[in-house]
């Protein structure tokens, strides 16, 4: 018989309102939130939470200053299927995919 992978559940993503406060904060939408928990990169995280993160194109300014590219990194708990966000950081800048991507 087999089980069940972890890439094969499904996670229901549960965005807290602190987490929505710090997105509009840092630079990040609710879209970039559930995208970077469902298809982000892991992160190494601390406390026993989980992390994503991706990298999206900016090619904006934020804060009079130009940016070619931003990095959203989620930090989030699971229990069961059920992944409930905690906060979001936002980096803005240019990255090469192994320092943007550590796998």
């Amino acid at each position: 018989m087999a089980y069940p992978q972890a890439t094969d559940l499904v996670l229901e993503i549960r965005i807290d309102p602190h987490t929505l406060e710090r997105a509009e904060e840092r630079g990040a939408s609710l879209e970039e939130i559930r995208d970077v928990v469902a298809t982000g990169f892991p992160v190494p995280a601390k406390y026993g939470r989980s992390c994503k993160g991706k990298l999206y194109d900016f090619r904006d300014s934020r804060l009079g200053r130009y940016y070619e590219q931003k990095k959203v990194e989620v930090i989030y708990t699971v229990l069961s299927n059920v992944a409930t966000t905690v906060t979001v950081y936002v980096f803005f800048g240019t990255w090469e995919l192994d320092d943007a991507n550590p796998l």
